[in-house]
């Protein structure tokens, strides 16, 4: 798939979480040179000729330093301990007149844009369905989640993600891509050694 803008694809990447298990925040951690911020940033940033929306804490310069150069709208979860719903919430309230939006976590130290593209290519192909990362039957992020399903998103409380949205049976038009470079998120000091470590392709 040529690297081209998606049109109508809002992009929202989550980056509000408290870390508690890495004992830092996870989006200002660094991996070769780049913060996981600025790096998922940089990959996905040419997949839309939208801003990016970034869901960040209150207070939260050290993340705008992270982003600069590039066109960002941050989005700032005063609500944050009210678990990822919120953050969700947040943005999506920022991409509602979007035809879809892609919603990515932080903290994939490995992720690959030829894999990215290959969602929103299928994307594409049925604009209509929800396009999702293959986790057992049901899927999660990264995933393309089109207008007509913000409504439940935003329904969605407590520390609930997607996956549990994508479990439901009500949920029709469900496409699930192989994505091997989004397996391993950054929860841990070993997991961020690991991700140090390994051989990341752009």
């Amino acid at each position: 798939m040529k690297l081209q803008s998606v049109p109508r694809l809002r992009i929202l990447i989550l980056a509000a979480g408290f870390s508690s298990r890495l004992g830092q925040p996870k989006a200002l951690a660094r991996i070769r040179g780049h913060s996981l911020l600025r790096r998922t940033a940089l990959l996905l940033a040419p997949l839309s000729s939208w801003p990016l929306i970034i869901v960040t804490p209150p207070r939260c310069a050290k993340y705008r330093q992270e982003l600069r150069g590039l066109k960002v709208h941050i989005v700032q979860n005063v609500n944050r301990a009210a678990g990822l719903s919120a953050s969700l919430r947040c943005g999506l309230a920022r991409s509602r007149w979007s035809a879809a939006t892609l919603i990515v976590p932080v903290d994939l130290g490995g992720l690959q844009r030829t894999e990215l593209m290959r969602l929103a290519g299928r994307w594409r192909m049925a604009p209509r369905c929800v396009v999702a990362r293959r986790i057992g039957a049901h899927g999660g992020t990264p995933l393309i989640l089109p207008r007509r399903f913000y409504s439940l998103a935003r329904c969605l409380r407590g520390d609930i993600g997607m996956r549990e949205l994508l479990a439901d049976p009500g949920i029709i038009g469900r496409i699930l891509v192989d994505m091997p470079s989004a397996i391993r998120d950054i929860d841990t000091l070993g997991d961020l050694t690991a991700a140090r470590r390994a051989q990341i392709p752009r």
